[in-house]
Order: C-alpha cells, then sequence, then structure tokens
C-alpha cells in the first residue's frame, strides 16, 4: 500500500511539473495571433515561407504571415501579412524573406523606409528581395570563384 502511495505522488509531481513547463513555454513563444492591419507584397520566390510565420522589423515580432497565394496573371506569390495596430509601416519600405539558419524556419523580414505616409490596411509594399536558396548562394559564389567563365 505504502508503494503505490509513493508512486501516486511522484506521478502527480512530474504531472505538476510538465504543466508548470507548458505555461512557462506558451508565456514565451510568442504564439498569440497578432491583430492589426493587413498588408502584402509579392515575391519572385518564397522559399517555403508558410502561413504563421514571423514578421519582423529589427529582428522584433510585429506581425504574422496570413496566407500565400499565387497571382494568376504575373505568376508571383503574393503574401499576406497580419501587422499589429501599433506599427505604422512606411510606403517605401522593403520586404525580404529571411531564414532562422540553415534548417531554421522562414520568415519576413521588413526594412523601414523613411517615408513619411504610411501603408494603410490593404496596402502592397512594392519593393521586395526574393528569397536566396542556400543553393544559389553555392552557385553564385562558384561562377565568382571560377572568374564567371562558363565551362569551357
Amino acid at each position: 500500500m505504502g508503494r503505490n502511495a509513493v508512486e501516486t505522488i511522484l506521478g502527480a509531481m512530474v504531472l505538476a511539473v510538465a504543466g508548470m513547463f507548458v505555461f512557462f513555454a506558451y508565456g514565451t513563444a510568442q504564439v498569440k495571433a497578432v491583430t492589426g492591419y493587413e498588408i502584402s507584397a509579392n515575391f519572385f520566390k518564397i522559399g517555403g515561407l508558410t502561413a504563421g510565420s514571423d514578421v519582423r522589423i529589427n529582428g522584433i515580432k510585429v506581425g504574422a504571415v496570413k496566407a500565400n497565394r499565387l497571382d494568376p496573371k504575373t505568376f508571383d506569390a503574393v503574401v499576406e501579412m497580419s501587422i499589429s495596430a501599433a506599427v505604422r509601416v512606411p510606403n517605401n519600405s522593403t520586404a525580404s524573406i529571411g531564414s532562422e539558419g540553415i534548417v531554421g524556419g522562414k520568415y519576413i523580414r521588413i526594412e523601414p523606409g523613411n517615408a513619411k505616409d504610411m501603408l494603410k490596411p490593404g496596402g502592397r509594399i512594392l519593393k521586395t528581395k526574393d528569397f536566396r536558396s542556400l543553393e544559389d548562394q553555392v552557385g553564385e559564389i562558384i561562377f565568382l570563384a571560377t572568374g564567371g567563365k562558363g565551362g569551357k
């Protein structure tokens, strides 16, 4: 009988510690939905960017990617984002796709411009930099190292 009581108390302690860990992880992970206004940007390629990815300015999360879709006329990837209402993005800002490392997730990086006019809800960031994959970067380095000469 005493052994069952010890096992029960130990099991309850394990569950309590697991519950505290989940509470701490949820509180620090910034998984809350960002509410605010929506803007969009067109990219040639997005490199695995998914809905729910972060939108950051200077490394600070200010929004989230809501959806990705293909523009049927230009065949560009259209990324729709939700930006916090407390953050105003200048009209001449630049959006690019960043990576959190070789195997890390992708996110939108906004470099604010210096315009006095701000993007309105439903606005579009016109200046974008496309995603450059690791293969693209290695190919560029090899091209530069060989002097830009094609096979011969």
